[in-house]
This record gives structure tokens, sequence and C-alpha cells, in this order.
């Protein structure tokens, strides 16, 4: 009988190293169980049947922790390669969770919904054969936890053992008051940081109506959202202690996300400032985004004669200025952006892995402020919009960066979603171009130049002088290659210069 199990046990680690050896990832962006996460994974040899302890994996390079938004199987249920075991949300993508082998659910450790889960933790229990699924209805990790030194260590590692272990459930035992329903919640990653910022704890435990694509819960709908109205959560399986331990966890989360940014700390030659949520995040993303995305860059030169003639004439008109909430120029540049989508939709797109997305609707993250205080708020459908409601959008969100009396950057329509598109302009700065990086999900990003007076050939055919003066801008704009060819993205340039160089077509 031992010579038996213990050629099983050798044929079964052998073929789960030749699985191992597989692509961790398909074009769907899912992970593959054998292939990506049971190299998190543990035997447990033990009292127990035969079962696999699988741990939370590592979906990304840069994938720290994630949170486990739905089972897709039960205990007692069977699966075979490609079925998807559960859907983990991370801080940049939801990706399904896919078996590459067959197997059976035979306890889940952490149930869905709950807090974000570091990368190794016990998730999930495993057995080849479903007889063996009942006795592991009252598993736990620590029962198993001694039982993993005679493979890994010599004797003295039992001791310390449990300790490592057992510490690894602990936080993933209350999630489960914070999730009653089991379902799968759906919202971007700056909703989850608001929700934390302002104290509400984990997005799944708020009853909140997402008004995303899909039912999708987006940050407006966490600004917008009301505890002291919002229905009481429903609870009624939770355990007294469970029940008990929510709001105990619950509290440092709170703590946290109202706790000021700490004091600069002074060292010898240097100082070390503290990063709010927001950088962080938009950090993380910048970074991504440049390892993930094949950029290349297009720049022209803009003639803005016109452009300024149109803007006094529809500010003499409005008897307002730039000041008093007149149109101003990067409004217009704005509004020739969206105009050029519109002649080339195949620039207002997203990189889906196996298909591209084009979209109706023109949503342009306007980058404003800068250092801490840099924000790109989405001006929603500028395409089909006037040039006044989209000044008025992008007016309010300099306001806010501004630091006018009663402004807060959450309040600003389109904080920290992200739109189609991206615009910076950073003429003010004195910049002749830039080269911006794209944010994914977008294809392209365009930056605005400084404007200045230039020598220029003279297109006037009546005119004598060879040369004249005239309002220039430099424009560059990012693409994704995956989405927007060399082709395409010059016909975009081109439009967009059109538009500009003719504003009255803005009008249209």
């Amino acid at each position: 009988m031992a010579m038996s199990l213990g050629r099983t046990v050798l044929a079964r680690a052998a073929r789960r190293s030749l699985l191992s050896s597989s692509s961790r990832y398909n074009i769907n962006n899912n992970a593959s169980i054998l292939g990506g996460a049971f190299n998190n994974n543990s035997r447990w040899f033990s009292s127990y049947p035969p079962h696999e302890v699988v741990g939370m994996p590592s979906l990304s390079p840069t994938m720290e922790s994630g949170t486990i938004a739905a089972w897709n199987l039960g205990e007692g249920d069977s699966f075979n390669a490609g079925d998807s075991i559960c859907t983990v949300e991370t801080d940049k993508a939801t990706v399904d969770f896919e078996a590459q082998d067959e197997g059976v659910v035979a306890k889940i450790i952490v149930q869905a919904g709950g807090g974000e889960i570091p990368c190794g933790t016990p998730i999930l229990v495993t057995v080849e054969d479903e007889a063996d699924v009942p006795s592991f209805k009252d598993f736990v990790v620590e029962a198993a936890a001694p039982a993993t030194a005679p493979v890994e260590e010599a004797a003295p590692a039992p001791t310390p053992a449990p300790t490592p272990v057992a510490a690894a459930p602990t936080p993933a035992a209350a999630p489960a008051a914070a999730a009653p329903t089991g379902e799968r919640v759906l919202a971007s990653p700056r909703a989850h940081t608001l929700a934390k910022e302002k104290g509400y704890g984990e997005i799944s435990a708020l009853r909140i109506v997402g008004t995303g694509p899909g039912g999708r819960i987006i940050a407006q709908d966490v600004l917008e959202y009301d505890p002291s109205s919002a229905p009481a959560p429903v609870v009624a399986e939770t355990t007294t202690a469970a029940a008990a331990a929510t709001p105990a966890a619950a509290a440092p989360a709170a703590a946290a996300a109202s706790t000021p940014l700490p004091e600069p700390v002074q060292g010898p030659g240097y100082t070390d400032y503290s990063l709010p949520t927001s950088a962080m995040e938009l950090a993380s993303r910048l970074h991504t985004s440049k390892q993930n995305v094949p950029h290349y860059y297009l720049s022209i030169d803009l003639s803005l004669d016109s452009l300024m003639e149109l803007r006094s004439s529809l500010n003499s008109t409005m008897k307002l200025d730039e000041n008093d909430g007149g149109i101003s120029v990067n409004d217009l540049l704005m509004k020739a952006a969206a105009a050029a989508m519109k002649t080339v939709p195949a620039a207002n797109a997203s990189w889906m892995e196996n298909f591209i997305r084009v979209y109706d609707s023109v949503d342009i993250n306007v980058v404003v402020g800068n250092g801490s205080s840099l924000y790109a708020p989405v001006i929603r459908d500028a395409g089909r919009r006037g040039l006044k409601a989209l000044s008025d959008d992008v007016a309010a969100a300099t306001a806010v960066v501004e630091g006018e009396e009663g402004s807060d950057p959450t309040t600003v329509p389109g904080f920290g979603d992200v739109g189609t598109f991206t615009m910076v302009n950073l003429g003010m700065f004195g910049v002749k171009s830039a080269a911006p990086i794209i944010r994914e999900p977008q294809a392209c990003a365009l930056a605005l130049g400084v404007i200045e007076n230039r020598i220029v050939p003279n297109d006037d055919a009546e005119s004598e002088e060879i040369y004249k003066e005239s309002v220039m801008m430099t424009a560059t704009l990012s693409c994704d290659h995956r989405v927007v060819d060399g082709a395409v993205g010059a016909q975009w340039l081109s439009a967009f210069k059109n538009h500009v160089e003719n504003p009255v077509t803005l009008l249209l």
C-alpha cells in the first residue's frame, strides 16, 4: 500500500510539473489554475484525504493582492480544464481564474466579496475524488498546518510552522459579513479608493447602485452615496462572532482613510514626502501603461490665427472674457479633438485583448493642476455638447485645483474616471512639445505645447511679403500601435489640424 501511494504521488507530481510549464495567461486575460496559481499551492499530508490548498494567485507581475468578486463553483462541484473557478478583482482588471486540469472543489476558505487578500493566502481546497469532499466540511488551515513541516523542513520546523499559517486566514474570516449576498461587485479602481478614503470601508459592503456600463460602480456613485439613506445590509446568516468582528475590522480602515498625510521626514541630505492614495494609484497606472502599451508619437504644427479670431468673436458676443466664464483656447482645442474623433472614429477606441472596442461617445480626460494637485476629470460627450457647456465643466475642475473656497476635487463631475481620450496642455509652462503616456484602456493621448508667434512662409498669393508672423502651436499625439497604426494616427492629426485652422467647422 505504501509503495502504491508513493508511486501515485510521484506520478501526480510529474504530471503537474509538466502542466506548470504551460502558458500562464490566455488571450482573454484569464489566469490558469495549474499554470499560474498552483505555484502558490501546497499539498498537505495529514489525516485528511489527498488534497491541495490553493493560494491567491498572482495574476500579473505587479499584483500583490486581489479581491474575490464571485465564486463560479461551489463546494462539491467538479471542474474540468477551462472552467472558471472564481473571478478575481485587482486594482487594474477583473480576471477569471481558470482550471487547466480536472478536480473537485472541497472547501472554499475565503468567501466572495471580502477585502483584499495578499497573494499566496489560502483561498480554496481541491481534491481529485468527489467522495473525499465530506471530509473537508470542518477543514481549517490551522488543522493542516503541522503536516507541511515534514515535507519542507526537518524535525525542528513543526513548532514555528503553525504561527504564520494560522495568521493568514484570520483576516479572511471577517469578509463573510461584508458581502452577505455573495454577488459579484463591479466597480472601478477609483470607486474602491474613494470608498476607503471616505471611511465607508470595502465597497462590497455598501448598497450602491452602479450607473456605469453594465451596472459598474463608478467614482460618481460613491460620491453621491448617502449612508443614512442606504438600506440596511442583510446579514441573517452571519454568526454573532462574525458580526461583532466586522465593525472592529472596519474601524482601522476608516481611521486610516481620514488620517492626514504624515509630515515630511528630514534625513541627512534628503527629505521624504508621503504620497496620497490618488497619487500612488496614478503612478501605478502610468507605470503599467508604459510597460504594456506600444507607444509611438506623431507631431504637427498648428496655426491658431483663425481660432483666436473665433474665440474673440464668441466672447465678445457673450460679453464675457476668459476670467468671467468665457471660451478659452483650450476649450476650442478640446472641441477640435472631439470633432477629429468623429472624422476618424478608429482613434476613439480601446484594446480589449482579442478585439478592439470603438466608442460612440468622446469622453475626454482633461489634465489640470500639477504635482500633488494633479487631476484628470472626464468631460463627457464632448463631441455632441456645445462649447459653453464644455467650458463650464473645465472651469469647475480648474477652480478646484486652484483651491477656491469650498472646493473639493471629489465633487468635480467625472473625477477619477477614465474616459476614451486624454488631453494635456503644457503650454503654460513654456513647453514646446511633449510625449504623454497613454492611460489604459485608452488608445491615444494628446499633448499641446506653448502658443507663440513664429515667422512662417506667407501663403497669401496676393501679398508681396514672402514671410508672415503667425500664432502657432505644436501638438503631439501618443498612440497605441495595437489600436491606431501610423496611417490612422496621421489621419487623426490631419483632421485635428483642419478643425483648428478652420474653426467654423466646430460650430456645425
